[in-house]
């Protein structure tokens, strides 16, 4: 089991996580929906097991080029850790298990779990064509909110899909960041990402613009439903770490980017659910 899990980075949860808390409680606390501890225990369930095939495929089909990579070359497969097979067998198993639990909650989550597979797996092959692949990362990451937002109710709505808007855009920028450690690599493997397509300044620069859209997205909710002041704190200090990570990140300085990536993102995400939930919980019982 722990070779198996090695395979996956739990710390990148911190992410998509929080913010299916958020889609989650923001059901409960907006529609007539009750609090259901079955629910919310499935819906934590497909977070794993998504997680699980999302990044165990991506060991997989990048093996070859991890490999060749300094920076990857002893993730587990390319190491000899877990084998080809062991973790395609791990993938398969937890794309059964997200489809089953999905059946669970409600019927829609059930036929549309075709679609997040597709998405969550499809995002490993566009690196091979695309220099959007930042983008369809942050599509897989996005469904969060709005994947637990209908595993509450069984139907769509506005504010959950501003939110994952606000996954697509936070997640997307700061993948490009990412990828600035290997701009030179992949350019020589004629692999495909916005830092080896426009260069390193012209990649931060539309990092930027799509921080600036994750932040119009963080902001917009306030305009469909009513929050406390709690939530605005968390709005500022999402915001903040936006804005910050753009500072510690220059065109002739990259030697920070795993704070930026990993540290400042998860705090961002985190505290922001943190805030989103108090405000949640004032709301609710009042």
């Amino acid at each position: 089991m722990k070779k198996y899990f090695s395979l996956v980075l739990f710390a990148h949860s911190v992410f998509a996580l929080p913010f299916a808390m958020i889609g989650f409680f923001l059901g409960v606390t907006t529609t007539e929906n009750p609090f259901s501890w079955y629910k919310l225990i499935l819906v934590l369930l497909c977070m794993v097991f998504a997680r699980n095939s999302a990044m165990a495929f991506n060991r997989y089909l990048d093996r070859n080029i991890d490999a060749k990579n300094p920076r990857t070359k002893m993730r587990d497969i390319p190491a000899g850790k877990v084998s080809a097979n062991e973790a395609l067998i791990f993938v398969i198993a937890n794309c059964v298990l997200f489809a089953v639990t999905t059946y669970f909650i409600n019927p829609l989550c059930f036929y549309l779990s075709p679609v997040a597979l597709f998405v969550v797996l499809f995002y490993s092959y566009t690196k091979r064509f695309t220099a959007l692949c930042h983008l369809v990362l942050g599509l897989g990451l996005a469904l969060a909110p709005i994947g637990a937002y209908i595993a509450v109710t069984g139907h769509f709505a506005l504010v959950p899909v501003l939110y994952s808007f606000t996954v697509l855009f936070w997640v997307s920028g700061f993948d490009i960041i990412y990828a600035l450690q290997d701009e030179d690599f992949d350019r020589e493997e004629k692999l495909h990402s916005i830092p080896s397509a426009l260069g390193i300044k012209n990649a931060l620069n539309v990092s930027v613009l799509l921080h600036v859209l994750s932040a119009t997205c963080v902001i917009l909710p306030v305009f469909f439903t009513e929050f406390s002041w709690v939530y605005y704190v968390g709005v500022v200090f999402f915001c903040s770490m936006l804005v910050y990570q753009h500072m510690l990140v220059k065109p002739n300085d990259i030697s920070k980017v795993n704070r930026a990536f990993q540290t400042l993102n998860g705090y961002a995400s985190v505290v922001f659910a943190i805030c989103f939930l108090i405000d949640a919980y004032i709301r609710y019982k009042g």
